[in-house]
């Protein structure tokens, strides 16, 4: 009996296979493919989708592939190798970027989480078994082979309740167009191309963790992180654009219809080179969920002159393009033009971006010089009112801070501040002014691409620590010489030598972690600062502050 079934199979399947052929000739041609509508914008997040008239394979025809086969895209950006198996990317090669090991070009897709979790540009659907069978059909492909862009491909698949049709559209840029339609028993079913299994890039827990999903409608731009990503969770629309990224790159799926849904997906995944940690990937599909889809798709890197190029109609704000994609955070409004600042420097100065960050750090510090004396010339006013200062102190040490007659003493100290032309925060505004550069630029080297395995002198890559820790050690050397250097009023100096000795060390360590363009802005500022409070102390105002600081020192010994 069993001999017998299996004989009736064999047979089935040379039949079918025989008349494929003849299918081809005499079957009903496929309809041409529709120009892409342009989106509407619908006021309701749950408003019924306009159906796309998506050709599709006609319904009880069986149409598969008899074998597995690869179709190749390629153009000056990336090799896109496509499998008629589910009709989904297993290879996503972006030419003009190397991995973080330098032995060869950028492979998009995560080979493990893919072959797991699902493929680039794989179906998603709310039924697993539906889901599994979409993806893992042979579909007959319409053009296989290697292909040039501008391309176009198609794969087709039916038998006698499922019928699915996938195109899709190359050209010289980072963006696809597709369109997928899919029927179960001559009803549209939710099918969403997916970008299911994160990037070929994350190989460390830091390139797990900073893999996120941002969608934005307008000017409202939604991140979110692995910790509230849940998977299946579905977020309908409207929305204009939506995908998962990482540090450096992205896959964002752009509906022609914003009424689309973004299904969210996280996943665990072992990472073989780092097993002591627990990893996750993320990844989302975004479509139509009462039909066929049609979208663009960015899948690329997050330069801001690629982003800026990628327009997004119907978004009504200042930025109709996918900018948003590179968040610089809360500094944004300085980190940004630093950026563009530090990039003109690259592109017409000295091309390389290690010789802008020090001409750029040199600049800055130069610009901030009216600050450093305005600094020392507020700390010469302090030093001469501290006698005083400190006999209104005496007047009112026998109250408790708890004493109504203790706000008296403030409001001495105040009006003798107001008589001499003191501002107690004098001192402290060239710190406050550096601290927002400081951070600025840490923003900035965390989400530059541009900066991406950029090369100065021993360092191979700016945006990665200090392989050799020399920086670090540049920032704590130069950090313990600003300040033996810089007076330091008001503090005691049993205090003050700890200070001197605990802050640079800390930064020290912090500098450990940080990327080598951050450590290397930071020691050159100190050398700059360095280099100007020697000629600073050697003028009459500085003389004048130490000459008051060494009286006062030499009286407490006593």
């Amino acid at each position: 009996m069993e001999r017998r079934l299996l004989l009736v199979f064999a047979l089935t399947f040379l039949v079918i296979i025989a008349f494929q052929p003849l299918l081809k000739k005499f079957g009903p041609p496929p309809a041409p493919t529709p120009q892409p509508t342009q989106p509407q914008v619908q006021p309701a997040p749950r408003s019924p989708t306009p159906m796309v008239s998506t050709p599709s394979v006609p319904s009880g025809v069986t149409r598969q592939a008899p074998i597995e086969s690869e179709t190749v895209i390629d153009n000056d950006l990336y090799r896109i190798t496509f499998t008629n198996r589910g009709a989904q990317v297993k290879s996503w090669i972006l030419k003009k970027f190397k991995n973080d090991e330098q032995n060869g070009p950028l492979e998009l897709v995560h080979a493990i989480a893919a072959q797991k979790y699902g493929y680039p540009l794989s179906l998603w659907t709310y039924d697993e078994s539906l889901r599994s069978k979409l993806n893992s059909v042979l579909y007959l492909s319409l053009h296989e082979g290697t292909q040039t862009a501008p391309a176009d491909i198609t794969f087709e698949y039916s038998d006698r309740d499922l019928s699915v049709r996938k195109t899709f559209h190359f050209d010289h840029t980072y963006v696809l167009k597709l369109e997928t339609s899919v029927t179960y028993k001559g009803s549209p079913v939710a099918a969403l191309p997916a970008w299911p299994s994160g990037f070929g890039d994350q190989n460390t827990p830091a390139s797990y963790a900073a893999a996120l999903i941002d969608y934005q409608f307008n000017n409202n731009i939604e991140r979110l992180p692995i910790k509230k990503i849940s998977s299946g969770a579905t977020i309908n629309g409207p929305l204009h654009w939506a995908g998962p990224l990482n540090q450096y790159f992205a896959a964002i799926f752009i509906p022609d219809d914003p009424s689309a849904a973004l299904v969210t997906v996280r996943n665990p995944i072992d990472n073989p080179q780092d097993a002591k940690h627990s990893n996750e990937v993320v990844g989302a599909a975004v479509g139509n969920l009462h039909g066929p889809t049609v979208a663009r798709v960015f899948v690329g890197p997050k330069a801001l002159d690629v982003l800026e190029s990628v327009q997004i109609p119907g978004i009504t704000g200042t930025n109709p393009d996918l900018r948003g994609l590179v968040d610089f955070g809360w500094w944004g409004i300085l980190a940004r033009p630093l950026f563009l600042w530090l990039k003109w420097t690259y592109n017409h100065l000295v091309h390389n971006w290690g010789w802008a960050i020090i001409l750029q750090t040199l600049i800055i510090n130069i610009t901030l010089l009216p600050l450093r004396i305005a600094q020392m010339k507020s700390m010469l006013k302090m030093q001469r009112v501290a006698p005083q200062i400190k006999s209104i102190q005496e007047k009112y040490k026998k109250y408790s801070l708890r004493d109504p007659r203790k706000a008296a003493m403030n409001e001495e100290v105040a009006a003798l501040y107001k008589k001499e032309g003191v501002n107690p925060a004098g001192g402290c505004l060239p710190m406050l002014i550096q601290f927002p550069f400081l951070i600025a630029y840490y923003r900035m080297l965390g989400v530059a691409l541009d900066l991406r395995h950029a090369h100065w002198l021993w360092i191979r890559d700016l945006s990665a620590p200090d392989p050799w820790r020399l920086l670090p050690i540049a920032v704590v050397l130069t950090m313990l010489i600003m300040q033996r250097m810089t007076p330091q009023v008001g503090m005691d100096p049993a205090q003050q030598k700890m200070m001197n000795l605990m802050m640079p060390v800390m930064f020290g360590v912090f500098s450990l972690s940080f990327a080598a363009g951050l450590s290397l802005y930071y020691s050159v500022g100190n050398l700059i600062g360095i280099a100007q409070q020697y000629v600073i102390n050697r003028t009459d105002l500085g003389r004048e502050i130490r000459e008051i600081m060494e009286k006062r020192a030499r009286k407490k010994e006593k």
